[in-house]
C-alpha cells in the first residue's frame, strides 16, 4: 500500500528493451510522469497493481511498456487485452501502443469496438494479433463466436474501471476475466475507487500493489471557481464566464442531451462557435465532431457525461460544468479534462440553489474549502464571441486509398501558396481523412484540393462549417 520512490525518473533507469527506449526517445519521453515512475518498476516484476489514475497521466505509457517490452513477436497468439470503456479510449490506446512499438518488427495491435464491421474483425482475428484492445461488447461478441482465444494471454488491463462499472458493464467484464488464464498479470488503472472497483480488486487479482497517484483534480495546475447562478440567469453567468478568461478550446459539461444541444444552440445565437456531442449522434457525427474539437475548428464543446468519455484532447484551457453532477466522483472526471501534462487548467462551475448539497459532496471528496463566488452580470459585447483559428477540411480518401499525411501536405504546398506552418492536424480513416488549416488558408486550400489528383485519383474536398 506504501508508494513506490523510484530512484530516477528517467526511462533509461528501468530493465527496457533497447526497441522501446529508442521508441520513448521519437516520441520525445525524457522523464516519466509520475504513475509511469510508481507503476513500472512494480509491473515490469510482473506483479499486479490497482492504481488510481486518470486519463491524460502516462498510464497509457505506463501498461503499454509493460506489454510490450515481454512481447514474443514469433509467437502468434494474444498475450495482452486491454478492456476500455469506449471506442474512442480504445482507438487512443491502440495508436499509442503502436507507436511504442514502432522499432518492434511484426508486432500487430488490433482494436475490437462496436461501430465497425464484424466481418473486417474477424478476419484480423485469423492473423493473431499479439495485443488486443477493445471495448467490452465487441470482446464478449468475439469470444462468445469462438473468434477470439484468451487462452494465451498473459496480461490484463482493466483501464478507466470505474467508468466501465459506471456503463454497466460489470457482467461482461467478468465474464471476459474468466476466459483469461488464472496465471496473468492483471492491471487495473481507475480515476476513483467506488466499492465495485475493490471488490473487482479482491475477486481477480493476485496481491496488487495499490498505487493512489495524485489526481490532477487535486493539483495546483487546476484552478476551480464555483458561482452562484439561477435557472434565469445560467446562460447569462456563462456567457460572462467565457468573455472573463476567453479561452481558445472549451468543454462545458450537462446532465442530459436535451440540455446540452438546446445550450449548442443558445451559444450560436450568442456568436460563439460551438458543437455538442451527445447520445442521439450516430458515430460518423461523433467521430467528426471529437476530430474537429480536437483539432481547433471549434471554440466549445457541449457534452453530456455519457458522450464525453474516451475524449482525449491535449489543452482544454476552461472546462464548464453547466449543471453540477449528481456523483461527486463525476465532477473529477469532468476536471481532469484540463490541466495536462504540466499545462495550467480551468474549471468553472454554476451552482444553482438546488445544486448546492451537490457542490458540499464535491468538498468532502476533494477534502478541500473553496466558496461559491457572486458573479456579476456583464453586459454583453456585441463584438465578443469564441470563434476557433482553424477550419476543418474534408476529402473522401483515406487509409485504403493509400493516401498519406505526407501526400497531402505535399500537395496543398507544391504551389507555395500555402505554407506549411498554416497547415493543422491530419487525421488519415479508413475511408475519409479531415485537414485542419488555419482559416486564412482554407479557401486556397479548398481551391487546390479541388483541382488536383492524389495518388492518381480526383478526390472530393469540403468545408465543414
Amino acid at each position: 500500500m506504501e508508494p513506490h520512490n523510484p530512484q530516477s525518473s528517467d526511462f533509461s533507469s528501468l530493465s527496457l528493451r533497447a526497441e522501446l527506449l529508442e521508441s520513448l526517445n521519437l516520441l520525445g519521453y525524457k522523464k516519466m510522469t509520475a504513475v509511469q515512475a510508481e507503476s513500472l518498476p512494480i509491473t515490469l516484476a510482473g506483479k499486479d497493481i490497482l492504481a488510481q489514475a486518470e486519463t491524460g497521466s502516462g498510464k497509457t505509457a505506463a501498461f503499454g511498456l509493460r506489454m510490450l517490452n515481454t512481447l514474443d513477436s514469433k509467437k502468434y497468439s494474444t498475450q495482452s487485452l486491454v478492456i476500455c470503456p469506449t471506442r474512442e479510449l480504445a482507438d487512443q490506446v491502440s495508436i499509442e501502443i503502436r507507436q511504442l512499438a514502432k522499432f518492434m518488427p511484426n508486432i500487430k495491435v488490433l482494436t475490437l469496438c462496436g461501430g465497425k464491421p464484424l466481418g473486417a474483425q474477424l478476419n484480423s482475428l485469423k492473423r493473431h494479433p499479439h495485443i488486443i484492445v477493445g471495448t467490452p461488447g465487441r470482446i464478449l461478441q468475439h469470444l462468445k463466436k469462438g473468434s477470439l482465444n484468451l487462452k494465451d494471454t498473459s496480461t490484463l488491463v482493466l483501464d478507466e474501471a470505474d467508468r466501465m462499472l459506471s456503463m454497466g458493464f460489470i457482467d461482461d467484464i467478468e465474464f471476459i476475466i474468466q476466459e483469461c488464464p488464472e496465471e496473468r498479470q492483471t492491471l487495473l488503472f481507475s480515476a476513483t475507487y467506488p466499492e465495485e472497483i475493490l471488490k473487482i480488486s479482491s475477486s481477480y487479482q493476485q496481491q496488487p500493489t495499490t498505487l493512489t497517484i495524485q489526481s490532477s483534480a487535486k493539483t495546483a495546475n487546476i484552478k476551480q471557481k464555483f458561482y452562484h447562478a439561477s435557472r434565469d440567469d445560467r446562460l447569462e453567468k456563462l456567457n460572462a464566464i467565457l468573455k472573463e478568461f476567453r479561452p481558445e478550446s472549451t468543454l462545458i459539461f450537462c446532465n442530459q442531451k436535451a440540455q446540452a444541444q438546446q445550450l449548442q444552440a443558445d451559444l450560436i445565437k450568442i456568436g460563439h462557435h460551438a458543437l455538442s456531442l451527445h447520445g442521439d449522434l450516430e458515430q460518423f457525427d461523433r467521430d467528426q465532431t471529437l476530430i474537429r474539437f480536437a483539432n481547433r475548428s471549434t471554440s466549445i464543446l457541449v457534452a453530456t457525461d455519457v458522450a464525453a468519455r474516451g475524449i482525449d484532447v491535449e489543452k482544454i484551457e476552461l472546462v464548464v460544468n453547466y449543471e453540477l453532477p449528481a456523483e461527486a466522483e463525476t465532477y473529477i472526471h469532468r476536471m481532469g479534462r484540463t490541466g495536462r501534462a504540466g499545462h495550467e487548467g480551468l474549471t468553472a462551475s454554476l451552482v444553482l440553489p438546488s445544486e448546492e448539497y451537490r457542490f458540499k459532496r464535491i468538498m468532502k471528496l476533494l477534502k478541500v474549502d473553496i466558496h461559491i463566488d457572486s458573479m456579476p452580470v456583464q453586459l454583453r459585447e456585441s463584438v465578443f464571441k469564441l470563434y476557433p483559428p482553424n477550419t476543418t477540411l474534408f476529402i473522401n480518401s483515406g487509409r485504403k486509398h493509400k493516401i498519406s499525411a505526407g501526400d497531402i501536405v505535399g500537395a496543398l504546398t507544391a504551389t507555395k501558396e500555402i505554407s506549411g506552418d498554416s497547415l493543422g492536424k491530419i487525421n488519415i480513416l479508413e475511408n475519409i481523412s479531415y485537414i485542419a488549416m488555419e482559416n486564412t488558408s482554407s479557401k486556397a486550400a479548398l481551391k487546390i484540393l479541388s483541382e488536383i489528383r492524389i495518388k492518381g485519383r480526383k478526390i472530393r474536398v469540403k468545408k465543414l462549417n
